[in-house]
């Protein structure tokens, strides 16, 4: 399997979903503060995809 560097969208799609979720998790916000752990693991898997497809 050879690796790549993601694309610098899907970086940066992958760095806001996270910290939103971080964001989410310090602060209460009604709808993001229950499934901030959520986003945090999502951000990071779309990081990951973006690492391992090649194109992404």
């Amino acid at each position: 399997m050879q690796l790549s560097a993601p694309k610098q969208i899907t970086w940066w799609i992958a760095v806001i979903v996270a910290v939103v979720g971080l964001i989410a998790a310090l602060v209460t916000i009604p709808v993001l503060s229950g499934i901030a752990f959520w986003l945090v693991v999502i951000g990071f898997v779309v990081l990951l995809l973006g690492t391992i497809v090649s194109g992404m």
